[in-house]
């Protein structure tokens, strides 16, 4: 989730989650057991780039035990152990390390916003014909601890923070009903392709938020469902057709709803509850373009043909001087509209470069002479739980509850089986 970190707004960061899928698939019916399951994390290269690393260096404070086939080996408090494609233990098949005091190992070899990143568990190697694949295998709920605060600042409200965890954990045990890697056996990657983990460091306020929520996921019509979330609402959340996905019995809980109380909207003072772009109109028809891959010559106008709840724009019309392009779902029409090469103005006066993709697709568009302005509401795909509208609930004394039943209609947040 490059242009915004979760550290300057406060949320996903990168190129946000919903830039890797216009999801959500059909929920199937499957019952998923909630305990405290191994789940296992396909770790990627710096900048999560590449899901294959040249070769790996791995220490820890308390020493090394490394297993290969029927074979192990120590490694000194400290030391560092290198390891690379061609290594002779692979010949074993894959090497297991894990920590001799039972605490995190640190991962030499890659990089992450919190620096050198250290794992609990066990850290599984696989040699392939490209490089060496590292999955990081632990409990779900000691993984959690290492996503909420890579998803959410640890500064949020402790409700908000307990939203989050719930929301991460339900999201996990969804992927978990199969492996995104099954040629790994692995259920997710860290980056935002999945849930960010690992990019942060565990802190206490997201400590205390999974352990006083353990266990506990959010259930619709008994079932686990795939809880949603993204930085910052306009006042509105999206409803399932901004991904092109048709309302099923399955999905009723993902909803559009307004974010508000008797008051108004509860992000009515944060900088992108409201946004503007003033777009010259040879950038726009340049950058329309290239990311539509069709040539539409010089830009005359741009009209959004459907909307779906809460005003999201479902479909654009491009229209140039050598051909027209038409455009479906929030998450095309911002890939459509976004690009560098022009500023985003929020309401607080603060200015943002534009990104890859349009702030939200909550918008309108009109032509002013040789520019074209967008004037915009909210950050993110808008499906879900806003983030940052979670944490202004917290504020206004709403719990962990109110905050998950008001983003996800009729669900119910229980721990286990219960």
């Amino acid at each position: 989730m490059e242009a915004l970190t979760h550290r300057e707004e406060g949320i996903l960061g990168k190129k946000e989650k919903e830039q890797k899928k216009e999801e959500p698939l059909k929920e199937e019916k499957r019952e998923i057991v909630v305990n405290n399951p191994n789940i296992r994390v396909l770790l990627m290269t710096d900048g999560y780039v590449n899901i294959v690393h040249p070769s790996v260096s791995v220490s820890a404070g308390g020493g090394l035990i490394i297993a290969f086939g029927e074979e192990s080996q120590e490694a000194a408090a400290g030391e560092t152990i290198a390891f690379a494609p061609d290594d002779p233990r692979f010949q074993s098949g894959n090497i297991r390390i894990s920590a001799k005091d039972g605490g995190e190992i640190t991962l030499n070899s890659i990089k992450r916003s919190c620096g050198t990143p250290s794992y609990a568990g066990t850290l599984e190697l696989r040699t392939t014909a490209e490089g060496i694949v590292i999955i990081n295998e632990l409990p779900l709920e000691t993984y959690l601890c290492k996503v909420v605060p890579s998803e959410m600042p640890p500064s949020y409200e402790l409700e908000a923070l307990k939203a989050q965890a719930v929301c991460a954990r339900s999201y996990a045990y969804r992927q978990m009903a199969g492996f995104g890697y099954p040629e790994y056996e692995a259920h997710v990657n860290d980056s935002t392709d999945y849930q960010v983990y690992g990019n942060s460091q565990a802190q206490e306020s997201t400590n205390q938020a999974v352990m006083e929520t353990q266990g506990q996921v959010a259930r619709y019509q008994g079932q686990i469902v795939t809880t949603y979330y993204y930085s910052t609402s306009c006042g509105k959340t999206a409803g399932l057709e901004a991904w092109g996905t048709q309302p099923d019995e399955g999905n009723q809980y993902l909803q559009s709803v307004e974010v508000r109380d008797e008051n108004g909207d509860y992000e009515a003072e944060l900088p992108w509850y409201r946004w503007e772009a003033k777009i010259p109109a040879g950038t726009l028809s340049n950058l329309i373009s290239q990311n539509t891959g069709v040539n539409i010559g010089a830009l005359q106008n741009v009209e959004i043909t459907k909307t779906g709840a809460g005003g999201v724009a479902l479909q654009i019309c491009a229209r140039g001087d050598i051909g027209t392009v038409t455009v479906d779902t929030e998450n095309k029409i911002r890939r459509a509209l976004g690009g560098s090469g022009y500023e985003i103005v929020k309401q607080d006066g603060a200015i943002a470069a534009s990104s890859s993709l349009l702030p939200s697709a909550f918008f309108t568009i009109q032509r002013e002479g040789d520019t074209f302005v967008i004037s915009g509401g909210g950050f993110g795909h808008g499906i879900g739980m806003s983030q940052n509208g979670a944490n202004e609930m917290a504020k206004k004394g709403k719990n962990y509850i109110d905050i998950l039943t008001l983003f996800f209609h009729d669900v119910e947040i229980k721990a286990g089986d219960s």
